[in-house]
C-alpha cells in the first residue's frame, strides 16, 4: 500500500463511517459551484445588468433567462449547493474543534437563508409581465415603483449581511481545517485569503473590483475541497 493510499486509511479513521455519502455529495456540489462561478462571471461580462428598472422590464420581456440571470440566478444555485458543502465540511472537522465547526455552519446556513429574503429575481419577474400587460400610465407607474423597491431590498441589508456571514464562514472554517490533519494548509490558507478578500467589497469607489478578485481563490477552494472531500468519501468505503 502506497503511503497516500495509508494516509487515506488514516483519515477514514477519524471521520464517520455513516457520512461517506455526505462527503461525496458535498464533494459533487463544491465542484459544480467551481464550474457556476466563471460561467456567471462570463454571463456578466457578456450582459452587463440593467441599471433601472424599466432596464430589467424590458429584459424579462425579450429573454426570460438572461433577465433571470441577471439578478443572480445562477447564485441562488450555488447557495443551494453551498448547503451539502456546509454538511459534509461539518461532518468532517467537527472531531477537529465542534465548537467552532458549529460556529462556522451556523455562519453559513444562516447566511444562505437571509440571501433568498433579499433576492428578487422572480418577484420582478411577476412585475415585470404584469407591466407588459398594463394599459394605464397609473399603472405602469405604481409597477416601476415596486420595481424599484425589489431593487433596493435585492441590494439591500439581507444581501450585505448574507454576503458578511457567507466571507465569515469560509474564514472560520478554514482556520479550523489549518488544525485538522484532514485538508491540507494550502486548502485552508486559500480559503481564509478567499474570505478576507471578499471583505473588499466595502472598499469605497473599488471595493466591487477587489470582491471579485476574491472569487479566484474561492474557485481555487472549493476545487481543492472537491478533491478533498471524494477522497474521503472512498477512502471511507475502503475501511
Amino acid at each position: 500500500m502506497s503511503l497516500f493510499e495509508q494516509n487515506l486509511l488514516n483519515d477514514a479513521e477519524s471521520v464517520d463511517s455513516n457520512g461517506k455519502s455526505l462527503y461525496k455529495i458535498g464533494g459533487a456540489a463544491a465542484l459544480i459551484t467551481a464550474v457556476i462561478m466563471p460561467i456567471q462571471i462570463i454571463v456578466y461580462i457578456a450582459f452587463p445588468p440593467p441599471s433601472t428598472v424599466l432596464g430589467f422590464f424590458t429584459l424579462f420581456q425579450n429573454n426570460v433567462l438572461l433577465g433571470l440571470l441577471a439578478l443572480d440566478l445562477l447564485i441562488i444555485v450555488d447557495l443551494v449547493l453551498l448547503v451539502p458543502i456546509i454538511l459534509a465540511l461539518y461532518a468532517a472537522l467537527r472531531r477537529t474543534n465542534e465548537p467552532f465547526t458549529a460556529i462556522a455552519s451556523t455562519f453559513g446556513i444562516v447566511g444562505v437563508a437571509v440571501y433568498f429574503s433579499s433576492n428578487t429575481a422572480f418577484e420582478m419577474l411577476s412585475l415585470s409581465n404584469q407591466y407588459a400587460v398594463a394599459t394605464t400610465e397609473a399603472q405602469r407607474s405604481m409597477l416601476l415603483s415596486a420595481g424599484q423597491a425589489m431593487l433596493a431590498i435585492y441590494g439591500g441589508t439581507s444581501f450585505q449581511l448574507s454576503y458578511v456571514f457567507q466571507a465569515v464562514y469560509g474564514i472560520i472554517i478554514s482556520a479550523v481545517m489549518l488544525r485538522s490533519k484532514i485538508f491540507s494548509k494550502v486548502t485552508a490558507y486559500v480559503g481564509i485569503l478567499a474570505g478576507v478578500i471578499a471583505f473588499g467589497l466595502f472598499v469605497p469607489k473599488i471595493g466591487i473590483f477587489i470582491s471579485i478578485f476574491s472569487i479566484l481563490f474561492y474557485e481555487i477552494w472549493y476545487i481543492l475541497i472537491a478533491r478533498r472531500l471524494f477522497q474521503l468519501g472512498q477512502s471511507v468505503l475502503k475501511e
